[in-house]
C-alpha cells in the first residue's frame, strides 16, 4: 500500500485491492466480447460501435433491474456464482420483449468490504449470463462502502441496452382475438417473490443441504437456480415467424405482466394446468397455504416468458421451442373484453 492510500485504508476502503480485483476479472469479461466492443473494462465509460449496415432505422431499448431479496439466500448459503445470471436475465428479458437484440450490459456491485473471492464469483455469473444473452459485459462499477452493508453482504443492479429496427418493434399492436398465448418454461422461481419464499423457508425448518420436498435436489440448489434467459429462443423464432406480442413474467406474475402487452379491448383467457408446474411452486403453495390465484399474482408458476402468435403458428412455435431445449405450451387465447373489465381470466 502506497502512502497515498493509507488514509483511505484507515477509513475502510482498500483502493489497491479494488484495482487488483479489476485486473483479475479482465479475462472473465473478455469472454463476453462481441462485435462492436471497442474498449476494455477499466476506463471511465465503455464504448460500443453500432453497425448501421445491419439496421434501417435503429431504436435503442434500455432496461435496469436488480435481483431483489434473492440476494439474502445467496448470503445465507454463501453461494454467489449464479446470482449474476439472475441479474442479467432480469434486464435482458425485459429488452427482448420489444423485439430488441441485447447489445451490452453494465453491472453495479456495492459492498461494505470487498471480498475478492465473492466478487469474482458474482462477476463470473454476470459474464455467463451475458454469454447466454449474446451481449457484451461492457463495464460496471464496484463500490466499497464501509459501514453501509453488513459483513459479507452486497447489493447488485444491472443495466442492458439493446437495439431493434423501428419497423420490427414488438409492442402488442398486432395482437388480435383468437391469437394463441404461448408459455415458455421458467427454470424455477427466477428472481421474484423471495421475501415470501424466505419466510416460508424459515417456517419450514429446512436447511440448505436438505432435499426440497417433491424434488431430488438440495434446497439451496433449487432456490438459487438462476432465471432463464430467452434470447436465443426468441430471436431464433423471430427470424421467420411473426410474433405479435411478448411479456416477461416477473414480479406481479400473470395478472400484472401479461396485460402490459395488451391494448384496450383485449384480454387473455388462460387455461390453468396446461403447462408443467415445477415442484418448487407446489412446495411454496402447500407450505405457505397459498391459493393458486395468489400464486399466479406473485410467482411465474412455471411460465417465465409469454409469446402471442397467430393460432395457425401455435403448434410450430411450441415444437420449435421444445427443439431448442425450452419446453413451451399453448396456455390460452386472446379474447375481446368489455371496457374496464378484468383482462386476465384464468380458468381453473
Amino acid at each position: 500500500m502506497t502512502s497515498r492510500g493509507e488514509a483511505y485504508l484507515q477509513a475502510g476502503v482498500d483502493t489497491e485491492k479494488a484495482g487488483r480485483f479489476v485486473d483479475s476479472i479482465k479475462n472473465i469479461v473478455a469472454r463476453t466480447r462481441i462485435k462492436g466492443v471497442i474498449t476494455d473494462i477499466g476506463g471511465f465509460g465503455g464504448l460500443f460501435k453500432l453497425d448501421m449496415n445491419e439496421l434501417n432505422e435503429p431504436v435503442l431499448v434500455a432496461s435496469a433491474d436488480g435481483v431483489g431479496t434473492k440476494l439474502k439466500l445467496a448470503f445465507l448459503f454463501d453461494r454467489h456464482d449464479t446470482i449474476g445470471i439472475d441479474l442479467v436475465a432480469m434486464s435482458v428479458n425485459d429488452v427482448l420483449v420489444q423485439g430488441a437484440r441485447p447489445l451490452f450490459f453494465l453491472d453495479y456491485l456495492a459492498t461494505g468490504k470487498l471480498e475478492t473471492r465473492q466478487a469474482e464469483e458474482i462477476v463470473k455469473g454476470v459474464a455467463r449470463g451475458c454469454i447466454q444473452a449474446g451481449c457484451a459485459l461492457l463495464g460496471g462499477e464496484t463500490a466499497e462502502m464501509p459501514d453501509f452493508y453488513p459483513p459479507g453482504e452486497y447489493d447488485l443492479s444491472g443495466f442492458c441496452v439493446g437495439v431493434v429496427d423501428d419497423s420490427r418493434i414488438v409492442d402488442g399492436g398486432e395482437i388480435r382475438p383468437d391469437d394463441a398465448v404461448i408459455g415458455l418454461a421458467s427454470s424455477g422461481l427466477h428472481s421474484n417473490g423471495y421475501s415470501l419464499v424466505r419466510k416460508i423457508l424459515s417456517q419450514s425448518g429446512l436447511e440448505g443441504s436438505d432435499i426440497l420436498p417433491g424434488t431430488s435436489r438440495e434446497v439451496r440448489d433449487v432456490l438459487l437456480e438462476p432465471a432463464r434467459i430467452y434470447t436465443a429462443e426468441v430471436k431464433g423464432l423471430m427470424r421467420d415467424i411473426k410474433i405479435n406480442g411478448m411479456a416477461h413474467i416477473t414480479g406481479g406474475g400473470f395478472y400484472d405482466n401479461i396485460p402490459r402487452m395488451l391494448h384496450r379491448g383485449l384480454g387473455a383467457r388462460i387455461k390453468f394446468g396446461t403447462w408443467e408446474i415445477p415442484a418448487v411452486m407446489h412446495w411454496v403453495k402447500d407450505q405457505g397455504e397459498i391459493m393458486w390465484e395468489d400464486m399466479l399474482q406473485i410467482f411465474n408458476c412455471g411460465i417465465g416468458y409469454v409469446l402471442v402468435v397467430s393460432r395457425k403458428n401455435s403448434e410450430e412455435v411450441c415444437s420449435r421451442l421444445k427443439g431448442m431445449g425450452c419446453p413451451a405450451w399453448e396456455i390460452g387465447r386472446i379474447i375481446e373484453i368489455p371496457r374496464d373489465s378484468e383482462n386476465i381470466i384464468v380458468e381453473f
